[in-house]
């Protein structure tokens, strides 16, 4: 008894000890991803301060058109004689690795995409710095548990801790960080798993706290409080978010295409760097991330976003600024999509957020304008943002929490939440994936979002085979036969050749009847007995692929060759036991 309790403590103290251990490195993890978080947005704000800080808000400002273009070339130069690697999208590459790589994130993409991504956006790239950054502090995470000699598990886990403390500190919201990794990245984390997040995403945000203090991102005063008269028009504008996010997800994803088919960088670049300059320069809202003029429309300065234009004459046509408005919109999902696509790096957070604030903006200023209603715009542009939010990523929760936190705007919860939840349930009827999952999804990849998938993937076919059968040659007798049932613990005897090609096989069920009548044993030989069954293993199939066999064809063990060659065999049980392993170690349990 006391040898039993003496094990259960040294068990349990050293569960404290890792779970210690754990808690250092996510708040190490927390203090880099602060830090990354920190310098890219201050990288941001110095390059772009000045190169357009002094310009005249009431003349074209022809930079626009070769500043974007500029911004590509530097960063294009970065990756090919610098990185020399494809650093990709920040939150597609994180959802990739954990499905591919099993957490591996190259040591590089610690900083690659953060250096890359502030000449992108500083030169007026139409894109955010947050997937950037996210993939910072994931890749900070991966390499940081693996220095460590951390379990696959933990791993993941770092992962999450770097991604939630990379929101975190670039927005100074640790709720949302948490909510991004549990939502968007939908790692299988349980109720443990929550305290190194919140010790990543606290520390991260104190941090950014501390160098840029308290204020908000968005400058958000709540002058009209919560009407409930008005939820209609916020299920409307819900409901056109949704539409919206489908045709931000399908255009983006059909530039890309279109873009990538274009075998010389050269032209991508021109084609897309031309494009750019011509979008900003007409349409000037669209430079960089976009959060000043979220910050004008919610301060009711909304026409100020046709300064440096060349419709700033048309400033008290209200007809206009509706089209204007709508114009935006449409352009800024191009924008964004050429940007990254013609070689620029960032992310979709502050293009999403930014047509979330407009889209917003420009239903309540057109219905009022169309019926003489008094909607109040500035609430509609921060529902706006959160059923936006909702809409492109698929989460609804981060929508309403980033929101919230992003804007003090703690007062409108219920219209985030009404919003958010109709452009997901609207979006959800077109489209079954977000933006990031898509892809993966269509090539069968997506793991992150599947529990069972995802225990699966972690699972090794060649872990599974079992070589411990009797193997029988095809012209033995039934006395060979036999013989090899004596030494045998199993029922199945894989019939193989000299040259070890799998024959048949014979089941011991099967020849229940003449095993013991002697007269057979030299006549009848095994040859006779073997059947060649339907369904094979092989060595290099996933163990998706092998689950799926299992149940296809009802069988409890079955045949692993190559090229024809008998390896061995794998068993439901060794399958079903080695699953059940697996989802302990992938759920902390």
């Amino acid at each position: 008894m006391l040898s039993i309790k003496k094990l259960k403590l040294d068990t349990l103290a050293k569960q404290l000890m890792g779970a210690k251990k754990l808690y250092w490195i996510s708040f190490i993890i927390g203090v880099v991803s602060g830090l990354a978080a920190l310098t890219l947005k201050n990288l941001i704000h110095f390059i772009d301060t000045r190169l357009v800080g002094h310009s005249v808000i009431t003349t074209e400002n022809y930079w626009y058109l070769a500043l974007p273009v500029i911004g590509i070339i530097i960063t294009l130069l970065i990756i090919r004689f610098f990185v020399k690697d494809d650093i990709g999208h920040g939150v597609s590459k994180i959802l990739k690795s954990i499905s591919l790589d099993k957490g591996k994130i190259k040591p590089h993409n610690s900083f690659s995409s953060m250096i890359t991504s502030s000449f992108t956006i500083g030169f007026g790239g139409s894109v955010g710095a947050e997937a950037p950054v996210v993939l910072t502090g994931a890749a900070i995470g991966s390499n940081l548990g693996r220095f460590f000699k951390l379990g696959q598990a933990d791993i993941m886990l770092m992962i999450g801790c770097g991604a939630t403390g990379a929101i975190a500190g670039i927005f100074k919201a640790p709720i949302a960080g948490i909510v991004f990794t549990l939502e968007v990245l939908m790692l299988d984390l349980t109720m443990a798993s929550l305290v190194p997040l919140l010790i990543s995403g606290i520390t991260a945000a104190v941090i950014a706290v501390y160098f840029m203090g308290d204020a908000v991102l968005f400058k958000f005063n709540v002058i009209h409080s919560f009407d409930a008269s008005n939820i209609p028009f916020y299920i409307l504008l819900g409901i056109f978010a949704g539409l919206f996010s489908l045709y931000f997800t399908r255009v983006t994803m059909w530039i890309e295409r279109r873009m990538k088919g274009v075998k010389r960088q050269i032209s991508r670049l021109l084609y897309g760097g031309i494009a750019l300059g011509v979008l900003i320069f007409v349409f000037p809202p669209l430079w960089g991330e976009g959060y000043s003029s979220i910050n004008k429309v919610f301060n009711d300065m909304g026409l100020s976003l046709l300064d440096n234009s060349m419709f700033y004459g048309f400033r008290d046509n209200p007809w206009f600024f509706v089209v204007f408005l709508l114009s935006l919109l449409f352009f800024k999902v191009i924008a964004m999509s050429v940007t990254t696509a013609s070689g620029g790096i960032g992310g979709i957070f502050a293009p999403t957020l930014f047509v979330g604030a407009i889209g917003g903006y420009f239903i309540a200023f057109f219905l009022n304008l169309l019926f003489g209603l008094n909607l109040p715009l500035d609430n509609f542009a921060l529902a706006g943002m959160s059923a936006m939010m909702a809409g492109v990523m698929h989460a609804p929760l981060l929508g309403i929490f980033l929101t919230a936190e992003i804007t003090g705007g703690y007062e409108l919860f219920f219209p985030l939440i009404i919003s958010a939840l109709a452009a997901y349930i609207t979006i959800m009827r077109f489209e079954p994936h977000s933006i990031y999952t898509k892809r993966l999804a269509e090539e069968g990849q997506l793991v992150t979002h599947h529990k069972d998938k995802a225990v699966l993937h972690f699972m090794e076919v060649g872990e599974l085979i079992e070589t411990d059968l009797e193997i029988i040659d095809p012209a033995a007798t039934l006395g060979d036969l036999v013989q090899a049932i004596s030494r045998s613990k199993r029922d199945l005897f894989p019939v193989v050749d000299q040259d070890g090609m799998l024959k048949g096989m014979v089941k011991m069920n099967d020849i229940r009847d003449i095993v013991f009548k002697q007269e057979l044993y030299d006549t009848v030989f095994v040859k006779d007995l073997m059947y060649m069954p339907e369904f094979f293993i092989s060595p290099n199939d996933t163990m998706h692929t092998v689950a799926e066999k299992f149940e296809t064809s009802g069988r409890y063990n079955l045949a692993v060759i190559d090229d024809g060659k008998y390896i061995g065999f794998i068993s439901r049980a060794t399958v079903f036991t080695d699953y059940r392993k697996t989802v302990r170690t992938f759920s902390h349990e």
